[in-house]
């Protein structure tokens, strides 16, 4: 059982309460995914006075065929570097952790953003459009397991305190995660344990490349919430593995398509999802999802659904909610 305003130690980290900034894109970058003034005043304004102990930066694409959306962050090149380095600097002077989130969004990309065909673990439509990807080979596989471990080490370079590596919402890990999008006849297919193959084989280089002391975080979808996806009870074992693999901290989300999620009206509303998966780890567990009250995030703790609480849509809205919030609590 643990408070909002509880210090938790990770390896050589130590944060000073339990509140995190999930990601949240903002399609402020710059039209080649690179910092904008805009992203730096954004960052700079959400982290005053370190209130937010831990702040993941919204998702950057690892390659131009894994981008996203239009004015995306990248992380795709060693270009970037400079600019990123200007952002973790500004939130550590501000008192905040930084951390940034690394992603491929296989079939959710499209020709329109990104000038190149989509591909993804199966050449099957993604659920939210009717466009048919390419089916990876084995060869493009390695290519982005090898994305990923450069991206992180670039995150490393830029002097962040760690990186996430992006399982959830429908991109490219979570559509090998869920049975929906990956019908591969390989070892990359079938059942779980094939089916997280290529989340093992990243974590494990980027873990070589960027070393131990690096905080490494994987953000997992962990219900798909549809008929045929990813359930709760496979989300237990494969957490387990990941913890095994050497991932420090589990960010649980859900929903493949969207969040799709039922009571989204309650506080907390993935705690049934964290509070089982934080029964079979012994890494902290970040839970999100619609909480607007900071006495509901402190109960949440207390009630051991998770051991890190994160904020999204009212720190959006309000720059000064954690202020106000852990003040409240004193």
């Amino acid at each position: 059982m643990s408070s909002l305003l509880e210090p938790l130690n990770i390896k050589n980290i130590k944060l000073k309460n339990r509140l995190v900034m999930p990601p949240m894109a903002t399609g402020k970058s710059e039209d080649d995914g690179k910092i904008s003034k805009e992203i730096i005043d954004y960052y700079d304004e959400k982290s005053k006075g370190g209130y937010i102990s831990l702040i993941i930066i919204e998702h950057s694409y690892i390659s131009q065929q894994g981008k996203a959306s239009d004015n995306q962050l990248s992380i795709s090149d060693d270009m970037v570097i400079d600019g990123l380095r200007n952002l973790s600097n500004i939130i550590h002077k501000n008192g905040s952790k930084a951390i940034m989130q690394i992603n491929h969004a296989g079939s959710a990309s499209k020709k329109s953003v990104t000038g190149m065909n989509a591909v993804g673990p199966s050449a099957i439509a993604h659920p939210r459009s009717e466009l048919v990807p390419n089916e990876l080979t084995k060869n493009e596989i390695k290519e982005i397991i090898k994305g990923f471990k450069d991206a992180a080490l670039r995150v490393k370079k830029a002097g962040f305190d760690g990186v996430e590596i992006h399982s959830a919402h429908g991109y490219l890990l979570s559509q090998f995660l869920s049975p929906i999008t990956n019908k591969r006849q390989d070892e990359y297919g079938g059942d779980l344990k094939s089916r997280i193959k290529i989340h093992l084989e990243i974590i494990d280089e980027v873990k070589k490349a960027v070393g131990e002391d690096f905080l490494l975080l994987l953000r997992l979808g962990a219900s798909d919430y549809r008929e045929g996806g990813v359930t709760l009870d496979e989300s237990l074992i494969a957490s387990k593995e990941f913890e095994k693999a050497g991932i420090d901290i589990l960010d649980i989300s859900g929903g493949f398509n969207g969040y799709g999620v039922e009571n989204k009206e309650v506080q907390g509303y993935f705690s049934p999802l964290t509070e089982e998966i934080k029964k079979v780890v012994n890494v902290p567990v970040i839970l999100t999802g619609g909480i607007t009250d900071i006495k509901a995030a402190d109960k949440l703790l207390k009630e051991d659904k998770a051991d890190l609480i994160g904020v999204g849509r009212a720190i959006l809205k309000d720059s000064n909610w954690a202020k106000n919030g852990i003040q409240s609590l004193k």
